[in-house]
């Protein structure tokens, strides 16, 4: 297995086509889900070591989109489209994502928990492809890598929403 896979999650018949990232934050669920639903806080996180986003749109409802573009150190732009199926706050995001474009071939699925765990918060990312060929090409690119930069820099965000 490829994946980040989470010890102990239920089996989902989806584990050929998926990549699952988990981690524990030191910051309780409320403020965690906020951080990953309020663009003011996805633009100072979100993306890889090094790259930037511009937020176009934002709608965190279900039925709502976030509509952006991710620069990369290289000076290379990639357009992003998150369209929101279910929003349980503080608990769970589900949405579609893929590039800037109607009916994306390589879109695929995510769905997002954050779990409390005391006052802490286990966030688990589960993007599940449309093919095993999709992720494995996902996967051959540093998915999972770029995706535990994304979730460092997360964790270090969330210490500056802490209140002093």
């Amino acid at each position: 297995m490829t994946t980040a896979q989470a010890a102990g999650t239920a089996a989902t018949g989806t584990e050929d086509r998926e990549i699952v990232l988990t981690r524990v934050f030191d910051a309780p669920r409320e403020l965690v889900f906020q951080a990953y639903t309020q663009p003011e806080h996805l633009t100072q996180w979100y993306g890889p070591n090094g790259f930037t986003i511009t937020t176009y749109e934002h709608d965190c409802r279900v039925g709502g989109r976030w509509r952006f573009m991710m620069h990369g150190p290289d000076g290379k732009d990639w357009p992003n489209r998150i369209e929101y199926r279910e929003v349980v706050r503080p608990e769970r995001l589900v949405y579609d994502h893929g590039s800037d474009v109607d009916n994306d071939p390589d879109q695929f699925h995510v769905t997002i928990t954050f779990d409390d765990e005391g006052g802490r918060t286990r966030l688990t990312s589960r993007m599940v492809f449309r093919t095993s060929e999709q992720r494995d090409v996902k996967t051959s690119f540093g998915a999972v890598e770029l995706g535990n930069q994304t979730l460092a820099r997360l964790a270090e965000h969330l210490k500056t929403m802490r209140p002093s």
